[in-house]
Protein backbone atom coordinates (compact mmCIF):
# COMPACT_ATOMS: atom_id res chain seq x y z
CA UNK A 1 0.00 0.00 0.00
CA UNK A 2 2.49 2.64 1.10
CA UNK A 3 6.01 3.33 -0.15
CA UNK A 4 9.20 2.53 1.77
CA UNK A 5 9.90 5.28 4.28
CA UNK A 6 6.69 7.30 4.07
CA UNK A 7 5.38 8.11 7.53
CA UNK A 8 1.74 7.08 7.99
CA UNK A 9 -0.54 9.96 8.83
CA UNK A 10 -3.62 9.88 11.03
CA UNK A 11 -5.76 9.99 7.87
CA UNK A 12 -3.93 6.92 6.49
CA UNK A 13 -4.34 5.03 9.77
CA UNK A 14 -8.10 5.75 9.77
CA UNK A 15 -8.39 4.41 6.22
CA UNK A 16 -6.35 1.32 7.21
CA UNK A 17 -8.72 0.68 10.10
CA UNK A 18 -11.70 0.94 7.73
CA UNK A 19 -9.95 -1.44 5.28
CA UNK A 20 -10.04 1.14 2.48
CA UNK A 21 -7.51 0.91 -0.32
CA UNK A 22 -5.37 3.95 -0.96
CA UNK A 23 -1.81 4.82 -1.84
CA UNK A 24 0.42 7.36 -0.09
CA UNK A 25 2.19 9.47 -2.69
CA UNK A 26 4.95 11.86 -1.55
CA UNK A 27 5.80 15.06 -3.42
CA UNK A 28 8.24 17.96 -3.04
CA UNK A 29 6.82 20.82 -1.00
CA UNK A 30 7.47 24.40 -2.05
CA UNK A 31 6.46 26.72 0.81
CA UNK A 32 5.97 29.52 -1.73
CA UNK A 33 3.59 27.43 -3.85
CA UNK A 34 1.11 25.45 -1.78
CA UNK A 35 -1.42 25.48 -4.63
CA UNK A 36 -2.93 22.29 -5.99
CA UNK A 37 -1.44 23.14 -9.40
CA UNK A 38 2.04 22.72 -7.91
CA UNK A 39 1.04 19.40 -6.33
CA UNK A 40 -0.35 18.15 -9.67
CA UNK A 41 2.89 19.12 -11.45
CA UNK A 42 4.95 17.32 -8.81
CA UNK A 43 2.80 14.20 -9.12
CA UNK A 44 2.74 14.38 -12.93
CA UNK A 45 -1.06 14.16 -12.79
CA UNK A 46 -3.95 16.08 -14.32
CA UNK A 47 -5.01 19.01 -12.14
CA UNK A 48 -8.62 17.74 -12.38
CA UNK A 49 -7.62 14.67 -10.29
CA UNK A 50 -5.89 16.64 -7.52
CA UNK A 51 -8.53 17.86 -5.07
CA UNK A 52 -8.14 20.51 -2.41
CA UNK A 53 -9.92 20.53 0.92
CA UNK A 54 -11.48 23.83 1.98
CA UNK A 55 -13.21 24.58 5.26
CA UNK A 56 -16.12 27.00 5.29
CA UNK A 57 -18.43 28.37 7.91
CA UNK A 58 -22.10 28.83 7.20
CA UNK A 59 -24.37 31.35 8.88
CA UNK A 60 -26.75 28.57 10.02
CA UNK A 61 -24.90 25.27 10.25
CA UNK A 62 -21.39 26.32 11.25
CA UNK A 63 -18.33 24.58 9.83
CA UNK A 64 -18.43 22.36 6.77
CA UNK A 65 -15.92 20.98 4.29
CA UNK A 66 -15.72 21.30 0.50
CA UNK A 67 -13.44 19.07 -1.57
CA UNK A 68 -12.96 20.53 -5.05
CA UNK A 69 -10.68 19.99 -8.06
CA UNK A 70 -7.38 21.86 -7.85
CA UNK A 71 -8.25 24.10 -10.80
CA UNK A 72 -11.60 25.11 -9.28
CA UNK A 73 -12.68 27.76 -6.82
CA UNK A 74 -15.44 26.99 -4.37
CA UNK A 75 -18.71 28.68 -5.37
CA UNK A 76 -19.73 30.25 -2.05
CA UNK A 77 -23.39 30.64 -3.04
CA UNK A 78 -23.67 27.04 -4.23
CA UNK A 79 -21.79 25.74 -1.17
CA UNK A 80 -24.09 27.73 1.13
CA UNK A 81 -27.16 26.39 -0.67
CA UNK A 82 -26.20 22.69 -0.56
CA UNK A 83 -25.13 22.96 3.09
CA UNK A 84 -28.39 24.56 4.23
CA UNK A 85 -26.99 28.04 4.77
CA UNK A 86 -27.97 31.46 3.46
CA UNK A 87 -24.32 32.41 3.15
CA UNK A 88 -20.95 30.83 3.74
CA UNK A 89 -17.34 31.95 3.72
CA UNK A 90 -13.95 30.31 3.86
CA UNK A 91 -12.70 30.31 7.43
CA UNK A 92 -9.75 32.58 8.29
CA UNK A 93 -6.38 30.81 8.01
CA UNK A 94 -5.74 31.20 11.75
CA UNK A 95 -8.86 29.10 12.50
CA UNK A 96 -7.81 26.16 10.30
CA UNK A 97 -5.49 24.38 12.76
CA UNK A 98 -7.66 24.84 15.88
CA UNK A 99 -10.83 23.76 14.02
CA UNK A 100 -9.48 20.85 11.94
CA UNK A 101 -6.11 19.87 13.41
CA UNK A 102 -4.55 20.53 10.00
CA UNK A 103 -2.45 23.32 8.47
CA UNK A 104 -2.81 25.01 5.10
CA UNK A 105 -1.45 22.77 2.36
CA UNK A 106 -1.99 19.70 4.55
CA UNK A 107 -5.72 19.75 5.23
CA UNK A 108 -7.38 16.38 4.59
CA UNK A 109 -11.11 15.64 4.57
CA UNK A 110 -10.17 12.45 6.48
CA UNK A 111 -9.40 12.62 10.19
CA UNK A 112 -10.30 16.18 11.17
CA UNK A 113 -10.72 16.87 14.90
CA UNK A 114 -14.47 16.69 14.43
CA UNK A 115 -16.59 15.17 11.71
CA UNK A 116 -18.00 18.05 9.69
CA UNK A 117 -20.56 17.84 6.88
CA UNK A 118 -18.51 17.26 3.73
CA UNK A 119 -19.35 18.08 0.11
CA UNK A 120 -17.32 16.74 -2.81
CA UNK A 121 -17.50 18.22 -6.29
CA UNK A 122 -19.41 15.97 -8.68
CA UNK A 123 -16.45 15.67 -11.08
CA UNK A 124 -14.68 13.38 -8.56
CA UNK A 125 -16.78 10.48 -9.82
CA UNK A 126 -15.44 10.94 -13.36
CA UNK A 127 -12.01 9.62 -12.28
CA UNK A 128 -10.95 6.12 -11.23
CA UNK A 129 -9.00 7.78 -8.42
CA UNK A 130 -8.34 11.24 -7.05
CA UNK A 131 -5.63 12.75 -4.87
CA UNK A 132 -6.37 14.46 -1.56
CA UNK A 133 -4.03 15.63 1.17
CA UNK A 134 -2.89 12.88 3.50
CA UNK A 135 -2.91 15.41 6.35
CA UNK A 136 0.60 16.82 6.02
CA UNK A 137 2.36 18.89 3.39
CA UNK A 138 4.29 16.73 0.97
CA UNK A 139 2.01 13.69 1.05
CA UNK A 140 -1.13 12.90 -0.94
CA UNK A 141 -3.64 10.07 -0.65
CA UNK A 142 -4.53 8.43 -3.95
CA UNK A 143 -8.01 7.02 -3.41
CA UNK A 144 -11.10 5.91 -5.33
CA UNK A 145 -13.65 8.75 -5.10
CA UNK A 146 -16.49 6.37 -4.14
CA UNK A 147 -14.43 5.03 -1.22
CA UNK A 148 -13.66 8.54 0.01
CA UNK A 149 -17.27 9.68 -0.36
CA UNK A 150 -18.54 6.68 1.59
CA UNK A 151 -15.87 6.96 4.31
CA UNK A 152 -16.41 10.66 5.10
CA UNK A 153 -20.16 10.49 4.45
CA UNK A 154 -19.88 13.18 1.80
CA UNK A 155 -22.60 14.64 -0.36
CA UNK A 156 -21.72 14.95 -4.04
CA UNK A 157 -22.68 18.38 -5.34
CA UNK A 158 -21.91 21.21 -7.75
CA UNK A 159 -19.97 23.36 -5.27
CA UNK A 160 -17.27 24.91 -7.42
CA UNK A 161 -16.40 26.33 -10.80
CA UNK A 162 -13.19 26.53 -12.77
CA UNK A 163 -11.14 29.38 -11.41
Amino acid sequence: MAHGKVEKTNAARLLDRAKINYELVPYEVDEEHLAATHVAEQLGEEIATVFKTLVLKGDRTGYFVCVVPGNHEVDLKAAARVSGNKKADLIPMKELLPVTGYIRGGCSPVGMKKRFPTYIHSSAGEHPFIYISAGVRGLQLKIAPAELIAFVGATVAEISREG
